[in-house]
């Protein structure tokens, strides 16, 4: 392969085999790493101590059991304030094609939908919290390459798939958990446009406005209101006032002329014609319509 991502398609579609390029324990007493980057798939281990590793314009604080995995050719640098030691345990990994029996990386995700979700996820670094488990991977990884044999490739590589699968494991959890958090959040916000809206409507409202109420940018509001509702802000304000126009239409003798003003549409003019765009008929037209329907039924 020409580029050794995790989420090139060619580990999906032809066979490949993973491979360590480097590995490491280091104890960081003081470190600025410039930005750099690489071919290898790189694993980063927090043993003990803390650290910031930046990567895609992001400060990303690191501390004991934190485990960062960083595709290739993701500018990163490591630092590491005096005073404050950070041990770490590194790997950086690339991909050779198949030799031998054992499966290729596209052959585990046929056997393993947590990998092949993962292989999926296209991101350029991802953090997770170990349990214990992945340090135990990566120890006995690291331990298997110091003695490494050529009889001793095969638990090589079982080792290293436990450790990918166990990673692939942990991130498809955070995704997930992240996701639900994130539309749990993008519930709350909506509700509370949405209340804004039921409470306000007979007002003159932005969306700016209702942004404000609810304290998001008002491009935010707008892209998270219409992924979960399926409409933009102002459609619903408009289908909310009609409906609360017909209610008036129907179940009060409040003057036609007049019911604009109690929806929160200032020209009557363009009451009339939104009512007719959504109902297909006028206000006058809805409200005899609705009596003689009444008259009739009460024979």
């Amino acid at each position: 392969m020409s580029s050794y991502s995790l989420y090139k398609h060619e580990l999906l579609t032809n066979h490949y085999h993973p491979t360590v390029n480097a590995y490491y324990f280091k104890q960081w007493e003081s470190h600025y790493m410039d930005f750099h980057t690489h071919n290898e798939v790189e694993i980063m281990y927090v043993i003990s101590g803390q650290c910031v590793v930046e990567a895609e314009h992001e400060m990303i604080q690191m501390k004991k059991g934190d485990v960062i995995l960083l595709d290739s050719n993701v500018p990163h640098r490591l630092l590491v304030e005096k005073g404050s030691p950070c041990r770490m345990l590194n790997i950086e990994f690339t991909f050779v094609p198949k030799n031998g029996s054992f499966p290729s990386i596209k052959e585990l995700t046929e056997h393993s939908v947590i990998l092949d979700r993962f292989l999926r996820l296209k991101r350029p670094y991802v953090v997770v919290k170990d349990p214990n488990e992945i340090y135990h991977s990566l120890k006995n990884l690291v331990l298997e390459l110091d003695k490494r044999e050529s009889s001793q490739e095969p638990m090589m590589y079982l080792l290293f798939c436990q450790l990918l699968i166990q990673l692939a494991r942990m991130i498809v959890q955070k995704d997930e958990t992240d996701r639900s958090k994130q539309h749990l959040q993008f519930n709350i916000y909506v509700k509370k446009a949405v209340d804004y809206l039921h409470q306000n409507y007979d007002r003159d409202i932005q969306v700016k406005d209702v942004a404000l109420a609810v304290s998001l940018h008002s491009g935010y509001l707008h892209r998270i209101f219409k992924q979960q509702m399926n409409c933009t802000i102002m459609d619903y304000l408009t289908k909310l006032r009609i409906q609360k126009a017909k209610m008036l239409l129907k179940e009060t003798e409040i003057p036609v002329i007049e019911i604009s003003q109690y929806i929160g549409v200032n020209s009557r003019q363009y009451f009339s014609m939104l009512f007719k765009k959504y109902t297909g008929q006028t206000p006058n037209g809805y409200r005899k319509l609705v009596k003689k329907s009444i008259e009739k039924f009460n024979g």
